[in-house]
């Protein structure tokens, strides 16, 4: 199973060695998997071929299968039941207890479910294996083919679909039942948030909108014509306002603009976005280090909203539009929310550092190398590591990476900066005590200023 940048990974076959323009085998064998830098053809089974090195493979194969080789498939959807003639029949559904009493038979037996694997394999299993490990989708599929009613589906099917019912009426209302963070009384709507700014005799909540709202705003085409002559191949989907505090920004009220992309059927294809790992993070900062690199990071403005909208939607404007309310508005931009907008994004910003000369790692799509040379004549590699907005640059001139991306995007704060965070810990430059240094990436830290932040907030209001 090797991902290919869709939803879920897809059966490949290795066909052979890959080979250089010379003819040879690229690359060595090694005992150790991760030297080993052999190349390989992978055939998948829509006859497409790439070309994947060896760990990469070794990887794959071995996170795929449990301690007794068994490999774990994703189930993609039921396709068909069938009965072998030993079910149990609709006049024998029933057995009646000694009081008389009525109750159905527990069995599922001479029935079997035909699956379609996300791996687009498919295999037939026992009604009872399937029921056991899929009950809820198998309940959806004995309704919508009308067989719920029969003996082997109807003393379980339910309660299924009841208890399905509690656990996403529960998961809806946490959201309402959530009112403060921090300390912080969180509006659940735009009047909301008025309301709390005329309690507290300020209008940070409302900036917070307003700000967002000037943003977002340019991404959004109101549609000219009248509301019953609706867009043609549009789909109409909600957009709402998110609410947050922001505690490494002195408790900062933030709103953000996303649409309902649960709403929107996109191909898988167009939807996926990596990003670099907390792995490849250390290897960096270690490899700046021990070459006396410099550190840049800065964070990209509404980052979405500079890719194109992959899908064609429109929403009816709300109240956070102000006079424009109620009109019909084309997105025009990957809004957040989108399915496809973490995959516009991550391609246009893949597109203008590939142009600035910087090729993506095999070990890590989002560490991005370019060879360089500094002042003394040494040679190294210059690195851009990203995290969806969030970018860093290592080198011995990093701002003129920071400066080929500013071109192209809007930095939050026009600026870039020495680090002090990055994911979400603490970034610091510590004496080893032996003459070196080296960067460290602590959350213990941040969790450490966070709760210090709190606490002079806290003293302040005499709490």
């Amino acid at each position: 199973m090797i991902d290919r940048g869709d939803e879920y990974p897809e059966l490949g076959r290795v066909t052979k060695r890959a080979k250089g323009l010379d003819g040879n085998p690229i690359g060595t064998a090694n005992s150790n998997p991760i030297l080993d830098t052999r190349m390989y053809h992978i055939e998948f089974q829509d006859g497409y071929s790439e070309i994947i090195s060896a760990n990469i493979i070794a990887e794959n194969l071995f996170s795929q299968v449990d301690e007794e080789g068994r490999r774990h498939a994703i189930l993609d959807q039921i396709i068909e039941v069938r009965r072998d003639g030993s079910e149990v029949q609709e006049s024998d559904a029933f057995i009646t207890m000694s009081n008389g009493t009525k109750r159905r038979r527990k069995t599922t037996k001479g029935w079997e479910v035909c699956v379609l694997w996300k791996d687009k394999s498919t295999t037939w299993h026992t009604l009872k294996d399937i029921k056991d490990s899929y009950p809820v989708q198998l309940a959806e599929f004995a309704v919508e083919n009308r067989v719920s009613h029969l003996p082997a589906f109807a003393w379980w099917l339910p309660y299924t679909l009841r208890k399905r019912d509690r656990i996403v009426s529960k998961t809806k209302s946490k959201y309402w039942v959530r009112t403060h963070k921090y300390g912080i009384r969180i509006p659940k709507s735009v009047q909301e948030a008025i309301e709390i700014d005329r309690e507290n005799n300020n209008t940070l909540w409302w900036d917070a909108l307003m700000l967002e709202m000037k943003n977002v705003r340019p991404a959004l085409e109101v549609y000219d014509k009248e509301s019953r002559d609706l867009p043609i191949g549009y789909k109409k989907i909600h957009c709402h306002v998110i609410w947050d505090v922001k505690l490494g920004e002195n408790f900062r009220r933030k709103a953000r603009f996303v649409a309902g992309g649960h709403q929107t059927q996109v191909p898988p294809s167009l939807t996926y976005s990596s990003v670099v790992s907390r792995e490849s993070v250390r290897i960096a900062l270690t490899m700046a280090a021990l070459n006396n690199l410099e550190i840049l990071a800065c964070d990209i403005q509404n980052a979405y909203l500079s890719a194109k909208c992959r899908g064609k939607v429109y929403t009816i404007a709300g109240p956070e539009f102000g006079a424009e309310e109620g009109s019909i508005m084309i997105i025009k931009m990957a809004l957040y929310g989108l399915k496809s907008s973490g995959a516009a994004f991550r391609s246009k910003l893949a597109s203008v550092i590939w142009d600035m000369g910087y090729r993506p790692t095999q070990g890590d799509p989002d560490v991005w190398i370019r060879p360089a040379i500094d002042n003394q004549g040494f040679k190294y590699y210059e690195m851009i590591l990203c995290y969806v907005d969030d970018v860093l640059s290592i080198s011995h001139e990093p701002i003129k990476a920071i400066e080929g991306i500013n071109r192209t995007f809007k930095l939050k704060g026009d600026r870039a900066e020495s680090p002090k965070m990055y994911l979400g810990c603490s970034l610091a430059l510590k004496d080893n005590g032996n003459g070196t240094q080296c960067w460290t990436l602590s959350s213990h830290e941040y969790v450490k200023q966070s709760i210090t932040v709190i606490e002079e907030k806290l003293a302040k209001k005499g709490r």
